[in-house]
């Protein structure tokens, strides 16, 4: 492919030369200024030949005798005489009367050879505009030079070359209805946000059929989920389900340097949507424009962005109408949005994409999986339990990992060990095998306080079942426990206890075998202090704090300065918090120490084969205890917390 070369470069030094030899040919040409006085020496030598003086301008011009130019060397630039005449010229003031100074010198007696005198009136009108705009003209070219690669390269609005007057154009990208492919079937999982927005399809399909009836079509749904979880698919699939128009646009883009840009490109875009109706404008992360606006002035604002916003909510749900035109938006920052961005009117709906759930994951997995070739043994269902809390864009990508994993190891077919290699990649990072990792005594400590995690993990009924431990460091941990959590939407106090006694067990552990703490609990104390506060400040989980909870869910707080509650009731919090702690870690000790015999068995298997799995622990602790059938909680777990 021929290289295409930059011409933008070569046209700037083209007009730097230009200029420059403007320059130097008008300087070279430019007569010499003196003073009056030399003027009048130069008449009574006789050297001069003519005066040409311009009124309007109190200047002079002085033309030698040109035998006599040779004189005067010393008095030129470069010693280089003008190659025209006049060769030098004067300033006077207004004062200055020419017709007597003139008719003067040339009567006196001293003066032997008379000059011609010349009186005129200059206009420089076109000198003047050209003076003024040239300077103009040559910012502009070098603007649009340096700048039109910038513009091309970054897709900015107006096309290829830079253009000032497209500024505050829409930058959206705009697909035709027969441009967009993807459909529902290309949308694994994510249930209940399908059913919504099939809905919003049937409203662009038949609007007829609900406005018939009184009803007016939604106007905008507000997807909301954490990130990779299909929020931008979806939007994609509700456009190429319902064969219309697709504008989609990130929030950011709206923002920009220039005042009065980002609510330019709005009301743009929503002209360009109104011609295109019925159609969809997706627009993503939102949140970027769509931010609370500050009650006050002040460091937490931002006009432009504010503006912005403003005329986003009056395209909205302004004074005008803008039928067929429904905009969808996503964001993982609900809590932060506008409340008028929020309101009925705008983003009637609410749509709510969250992590899927097994079935879904098992979904989503087929979707990834068809361009890949796995073994034939290879079961999906397995890998969708043990991937819980994975988004779709986490299983997309373990599906390639495990494709690059299986073509580094000389595979043929992607098998199901290359899959959990790749979550335990994706989770804790790539192994580090070197011996000189870890010295033999922090090995040891290592392989026991990872027995603490699994033995204490396997003895509670609703701490999360253990998979796999491993005492093979994967980035910066030193050891890992693998565990499988139920997919529960609600914890109760109980559960919240056995787990907590898990994140402790690693720290027990080493109590139990050196006799005091090191460092390698430090995530598991993170964990254990935040799920500790989280019981007493936001679920009401504490006697003496009572049910109340300060937790923000506008997330609007952290502008305040003041916290909701007093000194005294911080003082309680964190005794209430030290006081489950302190609970917890009496329970995990007492647990550890009754079933000490098999936690030292655990940490020497640890040692010994660095990987043990569930059937390993089943054969040292017994089957693993679990909830009662009913899940309630009996009230014995509750007074060993």
């Amino acid at each position: 492919m021929k290289k295409k070369i930059n011409l933008s470069w070569l046209y700037f030094l083209l007009l730097l030369g230009i200029g420059y030899l403007l320059f130097n040919n008008q300087r070279s040409s430019d007569p010499e200024k003196i003073e009056w006085a030399e003027v009048q020496s130069m008449i009574e030598a006789g050297d001069v030949s003519e005066i040409t003086f311009i009124r309007n301008d109190f200047k002079g011009e002085v033309k030698l005798r040109p035998e006599r130019v040779a004189k005067y060397t010393d008095k030129f630039r470069d010693g280089i005489p003008p190659k025209r005449a006049p060769q030098f010229f004067f300033l006077v003031s207004s004062k200055f009367n020419p017709e007597e100074t003139f008719a003067e010198l040339n009567g006196a007696p001293e003066v032997t050879d008379q000059f011609k005198v010349i009186m005129k009136n200059e206009e420089h009108i076109w000198g003047e505009i050209l003076q003024m705009v040239l300077p103009l003209v040559i910012l502009i070219v070098f603007w649009m030079l340096m700048f039109r690669g910038v513009n091309r390269g970054a897709g900015g609005a107006g096309g290829g070359g830079f253009n000032p007057f497209n500024t505050g154009k829409s930058t959206a990208k705009e697909a035709d209805k027969n441009q967009v492919k993807v459909t529902f079937k290309d949308v694994a999982g994510l249930y209940g946000a399908k059913e919504e927005v099939m809905e919003i399809v049937d409203f662009l399909k038949s609007p007829q059929k609900y406005t018939s009836l009184g009803g007016k079509i939604p106007k905008g749904a507000l997807l909301v989920g954490p990130p990779g979880t299909g929020k931008t698919l979806l939007a994609k699939a509700v456009a190429g389900e319902a064969n219309v128009p697709f504008f989609s646009i990130s929030g950011s883009d709206f923002v920009e340097m220039f005042v009065g840009v980002g609510a330019s490109r709005v009301r743009d875009l929503f002209r360009q949507a109104k011609e295109k109706a019925p159609c969809i404008v997706f627009i993503d992360e939102i949140d970027a424009v769509g931010r609370a606006r500050a009650k006050n002035g002040g460091f937490s604002s931002n006009d432009e962005r504010e503006n912005t916003l403003n005329q986003l909510l009056t395209e909205m749900d302004g004074f005008g109408t803008n039928s067929g035109v429904i905009v969808l938006a996503a964001t993982n920052r609900a809590d932060i949005l506008d409340q008028a961005l929020m309101r009925a009117g705008r983003f009637d709906r609410q749509i709510n994409v969250e992590l899927p759930e097994l079935k879904e994951r098992e979904e989503i997995f087929q979707v990834h999986l068809k361009d890949i070739k796995v073994a034939e043994d290879f079961n999906v269902e397995f890998m969708a339990k043990h991937t819980p809390g994975f988004s779709g864009a986490d299983i997309a990508n373990v599906c390639n990992e495990a494709a690059l994993t299986a073509a580094r190891r000389g595979h043929e077919k992607v098998l199901q060990q290359d899959f959990l290699d790749a979550v335990d990649r994706i989770i804790g990072g790539l192994e580090r095998k070197s011996n000189t990792i870890m010295t033999p005594a922090e090995k040891r400590t290592t392989a026991y306080h990872e027995a603490g995690h699994a033995l204490v993990g396997w003895l509670l009924p609703y701490a999360d079942p253990v998979f796999k431990v491993s005492i093979i460091p994967r980035g910066k941990a030193l050891g890992l426990t693998w565990s499988l959590p139920e997919e529960r939407k609600n914890w109760s106090k109980t559960v919240m206890m056995d787990r907590m006694c898990m994140l402790l067990g690693g720290r027990v552990a080493e109590e139990i075998l050196n006799g005091e703490p090191s460092t390698g609990a430090l995530n598991d104390l993170e964990r254990l202090t935040g799920m500790a506060y989280s019981m007493v400040q936001y679920y009401g989980m504490s006697d003496k704090v009572g049910n109340l909870s300060f937790y923000d869910s506008s997330g609007a707080r952290g502008y305040n300065l003041v916290k909701p509650y007093s000194e005294k009731t911080a003082e309680l919090m964190d005794q209430e918090v030290k006081a489950i702690v302190e609970s917890i870690h009496k329970r995990t000790l007492k647990l550890i120490e009754s079933h000490k015999d098999a936690f030292m068995q655990l940490g020497a298997l640890l040692l010994e084969k660095e990987v043990v799995f569930a059937d390993d622990l089943e054969q040292i602790l017994g089957p693993k205890v679990k909830p009662a059938e009913d899940d309630q909680f009996p009230q014995e777990e509750h007074s060993k917390a």
